[in-house]
């Protein structure tokens, strides 16, 4: 073999070589940025799904979250904050037009002054909301996310409550006042009077029966609220139970002066309800009637149908009920100004409201002050 052939050779096979170690080397880089765009797309992947689960976490969140850029402009703003300050379209906006309240911005702007969070409550009263702002700023894109609670329902359960320990004191008061009364009397000589001992032990006797039967109501009531009371549910006749109801109040009214009578068709449809209850619901709303409607006025119990159920009614001509006092009337112990003289524990009207949702129905109270009132309440059918 010629020199020129063996050299032909060694550079073919030299050739062939440095082919072979570039194909494998351009084929690892290959491979290395598949790798690479396979990684790349887990990733994105995996940000697109945490994403999606952020937005629906937002979306299903009762606060409202905005976040607002460097320059105060909405950038995104979940639904609850669209719905909390009644703004449809807040994206692009500036922070102050969508809070629309002094208190709220000046937080906001603090924050964003000073770089921390910042918290800030305030009540609206145009739309009787209680809001509260928490402000966090974004140090490094110069923004802020703000979140906002609505505490509306906790304000009004703390009034709630607030009130119910001040009524329940003022109820016990009153017969605990009266019962020491008549006893140091009793015990400084009355007891052996003659005319005024009886007397006076007549009146405990009334005292404590108005404590059992604040004590009994309040058992009532709790164990209502708590689902401890089986109802014993049946086809009822609506026309039967406001007469029965009627029966049981006849002479309440007419000691009271006071007309009495009973509208209800006969074909009304049945309701599924324990009776019992139910009359015992329609004789607190009669009591209640009687006791704030004056001589000569007129008490009347209504049914007719509604949808898919029975309407009832307590209609009145007494004093009515003051606007600002009708949405908490059926709060336990909650009481109009001018009923604190009158009798009764205050609970009627909650256990009435309590009875009726244990029914699936609802109860309501329309009144104009000076009118009259009329205390609805719905029934499903049998």
């Amino acid at each position: 073999m010629s020199l020129a052939l063996e050299i032909a050779l060694s550079l073919f096979f030299l050739l062939a070589l440095f082919l072979a170690w570039r194909y494998f080397v351009l084929r690892r880089r290959v491979d290395e940025q598949d790798n690479l765009v396979k990684s790349f797309n887990l990733q994105l992947s995996t940000l697109s799904s945490e994403r999606d689960r952020l937005a629906t976490v937002l979306d299903q969140l009762t606060d409202g979250v905005l976040i607002a850029d460097a320059q105060g402009k909405i950038q995104f703003a979940n639904p609850a904050a669209k719905r909390l300050f009644s703004s449809p379209n807040p994206i692009g906006r500036t922070v102050t037009e969508i809070v629309r309240s002094h208190q709220l911005v000046e937080a906001w702007r603090r924050s964003q002054q000073i770089g921390e969070l910042q918290s800030e409550s305030v009540e609206i009263p145009a739309r009787r909301q209680f809001l509260q702002l928490v402000v966090m700023p974004d140090e490094h894109a110069g923004g802020s996310l703000l979140l906002v609670q609505d505490l509306t329902r906790v304000r009004r359960l703390e009034t709630v409550r607030r009130d119910f320990v001040s009524n329940i004191s003022h109820e016990l008061r009153t017969p605990l006042a009266s019962l020491k009364a008549l006893t140091e009397t009793l015990q400084n000589g009355a007891l052996s009077d003659p005319e005024a001992g009886p007397r006076f032990l007549s009146r405990i006797v009334t005292e404590v029966d108005a404590l059992n039967q604040m004590t009994q109501e309040l058992l009532d009531l709790s164990r209502i609220e708590s689902g401890q009371v089986e109802l014993k549910f049946a086809s009822v006749s609506p026309k039967e139970l406001l007469a029965s109801a009627a029966d049981r109040m006849k002479m309440q009214t007419e000691r009271a002066g006071l007309n009495l009578r009973v509208e209800c068709a006969d074909d009304l449809p049945s309701v599924r309800a324990d009776d019992m209850r139910l009359e015992q619901v329609l004789v607190n709303l009669i009591h209640n009637a009687v006791k704030f409607t004056r001589p000569g006025g007129e008490v009347a119990l209504l049914a007719e149908a509604d949808g898919s159920g029975v309407r009832f009614g307590v209609r009145d001509t007494g004093i009515g009920i003051p606007a600002d006092d009708l949405p908490r009337i059926f709060e336990r112990f909650y009481r109009v100004d001018k009923s604190r003289s009158g009798s009764g524990t205050g609970l009627g009207l909650s256990i009435a409201r309590h009875i009726v949702e244990a029914h699936h129905g609802k109860i309501w109270a329309d009144s104009i002050e000076g009118q009259g009132s009329t205390f609805f309440f719905t029934i499903p059918q049998s």
